[in-house]
């Protein structure tokens, strides 16, 4: 089944599960949540300072919303959305002129689940996901904004392994579909001619999302694992005979942890771990980490 299919399959379904919501009566009310925090660090050295170090800033403002609705008896909607944006700007240790800042942390991620909850051992259930950034800033001729683009289709089965106040479990596996967009990729530099690229892949995916408040709901902790398995590849031919070939056949593993503790209303200390393998990008796993002390505020 290729990737044409798989989407065409998954708007029917999609557009069959939204008739059956909207005939049912709603059962609760929205649940709402939206946070934001933004993170500082600043180092300033005296012309007299001996090693060699410069003056830096960093910031990085990060937003989690959520939007959580059993919507009938028999259907439960959940959609979450990750705002994430940082900068380093560092000083020249011998002219102490700032240079331009760069981009430490970005992502724009909207993610939405509609589970068919029969109280059975799995429900079924339909997800889409977009995954984008504010700025692209691969090429240095060309600032391109929201790009690139993957968007996520998939369906399957769903286990709530743990669902009670203050603590969520929830693994889901199914077939999924994936599309890449990246607009304005420069392929000729002499005549300055941009296109848009394309590609897809289709295979077998697997979420493990789990979330838990302790301490009096002054801290939290969240750990998110994804990991996805490609049988099938629009690229492929265009691989076949080079030395990676058959790297987009190998998973892709995303797994994010993020422990947040509230020192009081608005002062937090956000502890943020990620592990990454992609093995089209890199043959080694790539590991991201942050210890950061900033403001937060809870706008609902």
């Amino acid at each position: 089944m290729g990737g044409k299919e798989m989407r065409v399959m998954f708007a029917v379904l999609a557009g069959m599960w939204a008739l059956v919501a909207a005939s049912s009566v709603p059962a609760e009310p929205w649940a709402l949540a939206v946070d934001a925090n933004l993170m500082l660090t600043q180092n300033a050295y005296s012309d007299s300072w001996v090693g060699g170090e410069a003056g830096s800033i960093s910031w990085a403002f990060n937003s989690n919303s959520l939007a959580e609705r059993q919507l009938s008896d028999r259907f439960h909607s959940k959609s979450t959305l990750k705002l994430s944006f940082g900068q380093t700007h560092s000083q020249d240790s011998e002219t102490k002129h700032w240079a331009k800042p760069q981009k430490a942390t970005d992502l724009i991620e909207l993610e939405s689940v509609l589970r068919l909850t029969l109280g059975a051992f799995a429900d079924p259930f339909l997800g889409g996901r977009v995954e984008t950034q504010f700025l692209d800033a691969s090429d240095p001729t060309k600032d391109r904004y929201l790009n690139p683009v993957t968007l996520t289709e998939t369906f399957g089965v769903a286990r709530v392994l743990i669902g009670e106040e203050g603590r969520e479990w929830v693994a889901r596996l199914g077939a999924g579909s994936r599309q890449y967009i990246d607009r304005d990729v420069l392929v000729d530099t002499l005549a300055d001619r941009r296109e848009t690229q394309t590609a897809y892949d289709g295979g077998l995916e697997f979420v493990s999302d789990f979330r838990t408040s302790f301490a009096d709901e002054q801290m939290t902790f969240a750990s998110k694992l994804t990991v996805f398995k490609a049988l099938f590849y629009s690229e492929s031919d265009e691989l076949e005979g080079l030395p990676n070939e058959d790297y987009w056949k190998s998973p892709d593993v995303d797994w994010e942890n993020i422990l947040t503790a509230n020192i009081n209303t608005y002062v937090m200390v956000n502890f943020y771990m990620q592990l990454l393998y992609d093995k089209e990008i890199d043959l080694r796993s790539r590991f991201k980490q942050t210890l950061s002390l900033g403001l937060t505020y809870k706008l609902i």
